[in-house]
């Protein structure tokens, strides 16, 4: 008989006990911050998520034809010095 044991971890994380902390000091009158701000943990990762992702996006656009775009206009060099 095998004993197979699983531990998975759930709960709240870092950015959750935040907002849960925010909240209640919100609520307690603690702190006048927008709800944006307060509300801030819950969304905010994914904004740097997603600004990270678009980021990196845009720099290989504009980074790749560079590196294409090089290559033939070596080609294109190493052509008309043989001729």
């Amino acid at each position: 008989m095998s004993k197979s044991s699983s531990s998975s971890s759930s709960g709240v994380g870092f950015f959750g006990l935040l907002f849960i902390v925010f909240l209640v000091l919100k609520l307690m009158g603690y702190i006048v911050w927008s709800w944006w701000w307060v509300t801030a943990p819950l969304w905010g990762p994914m904004v740097l998520l997603v600004a990270f992702l678009l980021t990196a996006l845009l720099t290989a656009l504009l980074i790749f034809p560079l590196f294409v775009g090089g290559v033939f206009l070596c080609e294109a060099f190493r052509q008309r010095k043989k001729r």
